[in-house]
């Protein structure tokens, strides 16, 4: 069987530690990659998008990396008990046209015994910036540790 530590019940210490590997597989923008987290039969509510399987995570994923160019996240550890999480995350990202965004949002989070995630329930907001307003400028790919959380900048 697949999986994916650290594994339910979470700590403090290993939700942290899931919300950072989380982070760092979707700054990869590699689809396939990032649903390696999630169980084949996931199930997810992007916005108003509903996502069923690894399958149409992958596409879904394939879909928003082509719209959201640049794209930097943070994600950070709101709440957690037993097999939840409870993350909030901003990311950055522009338009074909270059118009910037910041996209805040919250995310709810269940796992299996194995560490892959069965549910994401994503509630997220766009607001548009100003290309001199970004926060987010390390070269894609991961965060640098030492880049400063949501908390520390104030979201």
């Amino acid at each position: 069987m697949e999986s994916k530590p650290p594994f339910p019940p979470f700590d403090e210490e290993s939700a942290t530690l899931k919300v950072r590997l989380a982070e760092d597989a979707w700054n990869t923008r590699e689809p396939e990659r990032v649903s390696l987290a999630y169980s084949v039969d996931t199930r997810w509510r992007n916005r108003a998008e509903f996502a069923n399987g690894r399958e149409e995570v992958v596409a879904f994923l394939r879909r928003k990396w082509a719209r959201e160019l640049d794209y930097r996240l943070i994600k950070e550890l709101w709440a957690y008990k037993e097999n939840r999480i409870a993350v909030r995350f901003a990311y950055e990202w522009h338009d074909d046209a270059g118009n910037w965004y910041r996209s805040f949002g919250n995310e709810n989070w269940q796992f299996n015994e194995a560490g892959l995630m069965t549910h994401r329930h994503a509630s997220i907001n766009d607001l548009p910036i100003k290309e001199a307003d970004r926060k987010y400028h390390w070269p894609l790919g991961r965060r640098p540790d030492d880049h400063p959380s949501l908390s520390d900048l104030g979201f």
